[in-house]
């Protein structure tokens, strides 16, 4: 397999067999550079990580779930440093091309993972998502990405970056191979009742670019017709702003905490961007956490309160299609700002979501995300599958 998108880590393609006769037989996937594959190093996305540590001898548990249900693993992907950033530009490993939107950002901190599944590589891949790295580069490549209830599934031999958002994911490009592979991941059966009520999210489609919202429209349009009985609502009464803010001031204080022992010790080399994050982070008051965590509590209450059993929530994954690749930071810090308060429930609350693709502004993709309460993963997976016509 030729890699023409520059979605692998450099000297990382290679192919370890699944074991025959599972359930994923015939299916290829690759590992984001944060999940650990025995004998190979684990990068991280910077050239200082590797080096600072030992080469894995054992299998990330996502890695090797995947290869006891049969898949086979070609190689490693590439990621943002340490998986601080959401939009998929490496200064070091290079920024994977958007298969979908050639010259835009494939999304991070997955990007090679998604870009991958998007070009045809590989049938799945995994990725991590803490603030958004598996449900922003599934939105802009076009193709279904899940970030799990948080703590659902196992993360040892997956490099953590903020443990009290961190998630493994994954990607697919149709709807049948996400549910084969979500039912394995998640250890459950995908059902096939659907649930009854529908909220959409009023607040996260005012946010979200107008053409982006009107691309949206006949998905969410399809998603009542399935769902049934809907309503809209404000996902977020104090508003995504604040959700955001939140999330900005605990992820990042807990990156800082992380990977502080690691810069401490080697001194590592970074993109001005994270290391300007990591710098910052230290500095962040007590009393400014402390209110963050009343904002995650108030979050997941607000969560409980609006997804009740039967119950599914739908919003746009990003409030836009990728943005143009190697713009200065002064236009992308406010095209950050925005993805994260599309984002930012996710690491608050740790509610399940899945990006959905099928809408397109002016031939760019941008997804359709549904979230359910913590715990409803298989039956978000069936939602996504009969919004295909599965």
């Amino acid at each position: 397999m030729t890699d023409t998108i520059g979605a692998f880590v450099p000297g990382q393609q290679f192919r370890l067999e699944g074991k025959p006769g599972g359930p994923l037989s015939g299916l290829t996937f690759a590992a984001k550079d944060l999940f650990d594959v025995a004998g190979r190093p684990t990068g991280g996305g910077n050239p200082d990580w590797a080096r600072a540590h030992p080469v894995p001898t054992r299998h990330a548990w996502a890695v090797q779930t995947l290869l006891d249900t049969g898949a086979a693993l070609i190689g490693k992907t590439i990621t943002d440093e340490v998986s601080l950033g959401i939009l998929g530009e490496n200064p070091f490993d290079g920024t994977p091309v958007n298969p979908r939107a050639p010259g835009r950002v494939p999304g991070g901190s997955s990007a090679g993972s998604a870009a991958a599944v998007a070009a045809g590589l590989c049938d799945t891949a995994l990725g991590t998502d803490t603030g958004g790295s598996v449900r922003v580069p599934a939105s802009f490549c076009g193709i279904y990405g899940i970030r799990p209830t948080h703590g659902r599934l196992d993360l040892s031999g997956m490099m953590s970056q903020a443990p009290s958002s961190d998630t493994t994911g994954w990607f697919a490009r149709d709807a049948d191979t996400f549910a084969r592979v979500s039912a394995v991941m998640l250890g459950e059966a995908i059902p096939n009742t659907l649930p009854k009520r529908l909220v959409v999210a009023s607040d996260a489609f005012a946010l979200a670019d107008p053409e982006t919202a009107a691309a949206l429209e006949p998905m969410v349009a399809r998603l009542r017709a399935l769902v049934g009985k809907g309503r809209e609502e404000a996902m977020a009464p104090p508003g995504l702003a604040a959700w955001a803010r939140a999330q900005r001031t605990l992820q990042p204080y807990e990156a800082w905490l992380t990977f502080q022992e690691w810069i401490d010790r080697t001194n590592p080399r970074f993109q001005f961007s994270v290391a300007r994050n990591l710098a910052l982070a230290p500095t962040i008051p007590a009393s400014e956490r402390a209110w963050a965590s009343l904002v995650r509590q108030e979050a997941g209450g607000r969560m409980r309160q609006l997804l009740p059993p039967g119950t599914i929530l739908c919003l746009p994954t990003t409030p836009f299609p990728a943005p143009l690749c190697s713009q200065p930071i002064s236009v992308l810090e406010p095209l950050r700002d925005r993805i994260t308060a599309l984002c930012s429930h996710g690491g608050l609350t740790g509610v399940p979501q899945i990006s959905i693709p099928g809408a397109t502004v002016e031939g760019v993709p941008v997804g359709l995300s549904i979230i359910g309460a913590r715990g409803s993963d298989a039956t978000l997976v069936a939602v996504a599958r009969a919004m295909a016509g599965g």
